[in-house]
């Protein structure tokens, strides 16, 4: 069982701590659950949220020390400094291989535990400039949905922690268990793009229509040899206006979004199936083991037999 702990601070937001408990903290029908969930706070008692109404959280800082995974479900005074007690109790979780993953604005809480000079991280995109102002020892990257070091995670803002949060799972227990809990939430298990797509754009944006019809009717035909032509083509539309619908709707490119969906189509049957890589590689559109094996390294810095070997069947 991986423990994870949140960390609260009135006024918490409801719905960052939502995403965490949501993963993490529900047992559905079907796989074994996995996650054991707590919530903890600097001073146990009761804990205003901005929901208008307050928590009880019984359990101290000293949860931390027995967590796996550690979050910060964002962080409702950006403005101060944690105390010196949750710095000290971040960096002992830390210290001891804790994962600890910040959600929206819970990355100044890493920040000033000195968990992310170096390194590159994410915050909400109008947490941005004052993010980048007050850790210039941080890489801070807006235009993303979430950054994971393995030992330390940030996501974007409050949406973006479902994101991270079911990456999380996926890298924790493969891809089927990760879809099985995205499908129970009706979500996606996993969203192209990055986050500036949901920004306030300078100008208004014509969207000439949603993508989902052709998305739907590009993912039933992963088996054949797709490409961003067949795609515009199907739309009724030229490759250029196709790119910058899927700017718009997606945040990413016609090409890139349908690899990913190979790749995700190849998880799912190395660890669900016993076909051979070959044939997965061309029941998902990739040709060959030969291609298999190098988009899987390229994307997940692995390969196929060994993702099979560490997923099928069987939680990491």
């Amino acid at each position: 069982m991986h423990r994870v702990a949140a960390l609260v601070q009135a006024p918490q937001s409801t719905f960052e701590l939502g995403c965490a408990a949501q993963v993490f903290g529900i047992e559905r029908l079907g796989p074994p659950t996995r996650y054991g969930f707590d919530v903890c706070t600097e001073h146990p008692g009761p804990v205003a949220t901005h929901a208008g109404y307050d928590m009880l959280v019984t359990k101290g800082l000293d949860t931390l020390d027995g967590a796996d995974t550690v979050v910060i479900p964002g962080w409702p005074r950006i403005d101060e400094s944690p105390s010196p007690a949750v710095v000290r109790a971040l960096r002992r979780a830390h210290g001891r291989g804790a994962r600890v993953v910040s959600i929206c604005s819970g990355a100044f809480v890493l920040a000033h535990a000195g968990l992310l000079d170096g390194r590159s991280a994410t915050t909400h995109w109008a947490l941005a400039g004052e993010f980048a102002a007050r850790f210039p020892a941080v890489r801070l990257d807006p235009d993303v949905l979430y950054v994971d070091h393995g030992d330390v995670a940030t996501s974007a803002g409050a949406g973006a922690g479902f994101d991270l949060c079911l990456h999380l799972v996926r890298t924790d227990q493969g891809a089927g268990y990760a879809a099985h809990v995205a499908r129970t939430m009706v979500m996606p298990p996993h969203r192209e793009g990055g986050q500036l797509q949901y920004s306030a754009p300078p100008h208004p944006t014509q969207i000439d229509g949603s993508l989902a019809p052709l998305l739907e009717w590009a993912s039933g035909r992963l088996d054949e040899e797709l490409t961003v032509d067949d795609l515009a083509s199907h739309a009724g539309c030229s490759a250029r206006t196709l790119a910058r619908r899927f700017a718009e709707q997606v945040g990413t490119s016609p090409g890139q979004w349908l690899l990913s969906q190979r790749i995700n189509a190849a998880r799912e049957l190395l660890e669900l199936s016993d076909l051979a890589v070959d044939a997965v590689a061309r029941r998902v559109g990739l040709s060959s083991a030969t291609n298999l094996r190098r988009r899987f390294l390229g994307i997940l810095g692995t390969t196929p037999g060994a993702y099979r070997r560490a997923f099928q069947d069987q939680p990491r």
